[in-house]
Parts: C-alpha cells; sequence; structure tokens
C-alpha cells in the first residue's frame, strides 16, 4: 500500500508541485492549506507523513501550532517543516518540537524525496520496536531475589533519581542495558528518550555521524541533515554500549561534548546545546584499556562518577529458576506456542551449570527448549532433554557416558560414583555453600562436609 502524505501549504502552485511530484513517486497525496483543514484531514485518516509549511496566511494556527497539536495527539507521526522564510533558529526549534527535519524553500525535489523516504522509514521502525518491545514484555525488568540482584537493585534506585553519569561494568550477557534502562525509568527523564549506541558495532568513519549528526551535504552530495544520537537524546538518557570500542578521536570530543554539553554536527559551526545524561557500560577492564594507551583516562573519570557493576549469572543462580520461568513466559508470547514447565531435576541442572554467556545464554537456552524439547505444551522439560552442551562444564546429576560403567561395576562402587556425581551437581548448584546443600539433600551439615571430604570434591564454605 503507497504512503499516504499530507500537503499543507497557503500557496496553490507549492500545494499542487508537490503532490504531483510526490504522486510520480508512487505516494498518495493529500492537501490543505491551512489549520483547520490540516487537522480535519489528520482526523479523517492518519497520514504516514506530514509536510507542514510554518507560515500559513490566513489560518487560524500557523506550522508550528499545528506541530504542536500533531505532537501532542500523535506522537509518532513524522512532520517535516519547510518555509521560505526560515532561520537556523527556526530549524532547530522546530525540531526540538518534534519535527522530524526541515527543508528551506526552494528545495531541490531530490533533497524532498530523500527526506520523504528517510522520515517514513524512521517512523516505520520506531513503530516495529515499539511492538517489539510490548511483544517482549519490555526491556527493564530485573528478575531475581538473590542477594547480588537485591543490592543492584537498591544501587539503581539510590543512583536513578540523580543527574549523575554512571559506568556500568559485567561480562558479556549479564544484563547491562537492561540495568541502564532501570536507571532510565526511575529517573526524573522516564517520559524522554532513551537512546542506545552499540559502539562494537560502528565503523570508527561512523561513530561521529551517529553521535553529534551531520549538517545537509556533510556525509555526501544532497545528503539530508542527520540528527545525532546526543540530539535525539536530549532531556532523556544515552546509552553507550562497549564504550570501550570508541575510537580514540571520538573518545576526545565525547569529553568535550560532556564537559559542555554541546557540540557541533559534521560540517557545521552552530553549537548545539543539549541536556543528555549518559550512562556508559562495558565488559572490559578500562583501568588495562587506559594503561596500554586505548582509552583516555579523562573520559574514564567523566563516565565513573558512579559505579555499577552487573554480576555474573553463576553469582546468582538462586535467580535461575525465576528468569528461566520468565523467559519461558516471553519466548511463549512471542512464538504463539503454550509455555512448557520445567521439571526438578532440570532446574538443578540449569542452576549447576557454567553459563559463560550468562542470562544471554540461559534465555536462548529457554526459546530452544520451547520449540525443540520432546513433547507438547503438557509434557515437562526434563534433564535428559536439555541441549547436550549444557553438561560440558558442570557436573550432572547422571552423566550417559557413565551410565555403561556404572552397570559394570558392584553396587557400592556404583553407588559411590552415583553420589559423587549427585553431589557435585547440587554443591556447584549452591555456590559451594554446604550448608544450603545439606539442607536440600536432607543431611546434617558436618554429615555433609565428611561425605564430601571422602568423594573429593572440594567446596568453598
Amino acid at each position: 500500500m503507497p504512503s499516504d502524505i499530507l500537503i499543507v501549504d497557503d500557496e496553490d502552485d507549492i500545494r499542487h508541485l508537490v503532490a504531483e511530484l510526490l504522486r510520480d513517486e508512487g505516494y498518495t497525496a493529500r492537501t490543505a492549506r491551512n489549520s483547520d483543514e490540516a487537522l480535519a484531514e489528520v482526523a479523517t485518516r492518519l497520514p504516514d507523513m506530514v509536510l507542514l509549511d510554518i507560515w500559513l496566511d490566513g489560518s487560524r494556527l500557523d506550522g508550528m501550532g499545528i506541530l504542536s497539536e500533531i505532537v501532542r495527539d500523535h506522537p509518532g507521526l513524522p512532520v517535516v517543516m519547510f518555509s521560505g522564510h526560515g532561520t537556523i533558529e527556526t530549524a532547530v526549534t522546530a525540531i526540538r518540537e518534534g519535527a522530524y527535519d526541515f527543508i528551506e524553500k526552494p528545495f531541490k525535489s531530490d533533497r524532498l524525496l530523500l527526506v520523504v523516504r528517510n522520515a517514513i522509514e524512521h517512523a516505520k521502525l520506531r513503530r516495529e520496536v515499539a511492538d517489539l518491545k510490548k511483544r517482549t514484555g519490555g526491556d527493564a525488568e530485573l528478575i531475581g531475589t538473590s542477594a547480588a540482584v537485591r543490592q543492584l537493585r537498591h544501587t539503581i534506585e539510590r543512583v536513578a533519581p540523580t543527574n549523575s553519569r554512571v559506568l556500568v561494568t559485567g561480562p558479556a550477557g549479564a544484563g547491562k542495558e537492561v540495568a541502564a534502562r532501570r536507571i532510565h525509568t526511575h529517573s526524573r527523564r522516564a517520559d524522554a528518550p532513551f537512546v542506545v549506541l552499540n559502539c562494537a558495532i560502528m565503523t570508527p568513519d561512523r561513530v561521529e555521524a551517529e553521535l553529534f549528526g551531520a549538517e545537509p551535504g556533510a556525509l555526501g552530495p544532497d545528503t539530508p541533515r542527520k540528527l545525532g544520537l546526543f540530539e535525539q537524546a536530549h532531556s532523556g538518557t544515552l546509552f553507550l554500549d562497549e564504550v570501550s570500542d570508541l575510537p580514540m578521536e571520538t573518545q576526545g570530543k565525547v569529553v568535550r561534548a560532556l564537559h559542555e554539553q554541546r557540540f557541533t554536527r559534521l560540517g557545521g559551526e552552530r553549537p548545539i546545546e543539549v541536556d543528555v545524561r549518559v550512562v556508559a557500560a562495558t565488559n572490559r577492564d578500562l583501568a588495562s584499556e587506559i594503561q596500554s594507551g586505548r582509552f583516555r583516562e579523562d573520559l574514564f573519570y567523566r563516565l565513573n562518577v558512579v559505579p555499577l557493576r552487573v554480576p555474573s549469572l553463576k553469582e546468582r543462580r538462586d535467580d535461575i529458576p525465576e528468569l528461566a520461568r520468565h523467559f519461558m513466559a516471553r519466548a511463549a508470547a512471542m512464538s504463539g506456542l503454550p509455555p512448557r514447565s520445567l521439571g526438578a531435576d532440570a532446574l538443578a541442572v540449569l542452576q549447576a551449570g557454567e553459563w559463560p554467556g550468562n542470562v544471554r545464554q540461559l534465555r536462548n537456552v529457554i526459546e530452544w527448549l520451547l520449540i525443540m524439547a520432546p513433547g507438547d505444551g503438557q509434557t515437562e522439560i526434563r534433564a535428559e532433554m536439555l541441549p547436550p552442551e549444557l553438561g560440558a562444564g558442570a557436573p550432572v546429576l547422571v552423566n550417559p557416558s557413565e551410565d555403561g560403567e556404572i552397570m559394570g561395576l558392584p553396587l557400592r562402587d556404583a553407588r559411590e560414583v552415583f553420589e559423587r556425581n549427585y553431589l557435585k551437581a547440587q554443591v556447584a548448584r549452591f555456590n559451594g555453600n554446604v550448608s544450603r546443600t545439606a539442607s536440600f539433600v536432607g543431611m546434617e551439615r558436618s554429615a555433609l562436609h565428611r561425605k564430601l571430604k571422602s568423594l573429593g570434591i572440594n567446596t568453598s564454605s
């Protein structure tokens, strides 16, 4: 279905010229000459975007007034402003008030069509992201009741209402972005944008344009003005994921932007002022990166006002059953399949695992189980249905590769093999805590300690 574009201009020639140009490109075009006609068209059928003149003779509202109404009632509707009397201040004001872009008259047809395509695509992507977040239940949930997660949650609640910058550290897949989003949603900036830049996937020549934006033509002939992420995050939070991957030259410009709260777009001269809270994250040791000359010490101290460490999954094994049920419910909602229940033996193996990929790996395993585990939605998932790689680095309750050995052993020796595997798994499940292991397996602590020592099983307590 062709995109529907509403053109609002008080000049008949401009309306008809732009409408014909858009129709030639396959769009559907409607026109309005004043605010009442424009708002009536929007109310009748919501367009995919609006081209809106700022100055409207004989109109109850000017273009900025119409923009304000659209942003209030239809915040996802992209609006491109144009005017023959525009200034840089006017353009900045329009974009700050919610316009997608600003075009000066007279404009080239190629420039207009490029901005139209970009505005429609941008709105489409925003809708898809919003729909995905709705289906997946949001990204700021911090699941778990372990001591490590309670401490993390407490620290976030303390730092979120402040305006302090936060440096989030922790292993890959542990949930650093979840922590950053929770900081944002519990801050005074919660109603403003949360904007993410994954520095690890950006090429050095693209990072600066993504962060600071570019003036028309700065990125190539006839390229439109590009709003950088600092501008997009105005009044909100900018999350710099894997900040250690920022190029050194860009790091210096980020230091200046953080210090001055202003910057210039590529190809521009006029400073752009912003009010942005920056939260950064890394899985590397930045002290070592500084020592090796790969990270600026002044940027580290700008970002590390409040350090926040997200624990690995091995440090919060108590949360694995709750996390597994949460991920099962999310995966079922996304796939349309009925959720599966996890047996106690399966949960025991999950809790005993090494989890080098942390929470992200657990989520992937649960999604795999929902789709690939034998049986239907009524069949409980048992330990033997788990992916075989889970047993590669962790003790298991019964190792299939040892079944043949057990069958060839006397009862006393076979029982010792089983007890060793069983107790190894339970000790790992409870992070080496003998008291908790003893309570679960139904033994006195001292008796269990003697048993573990006789079987050669090491513990941490």
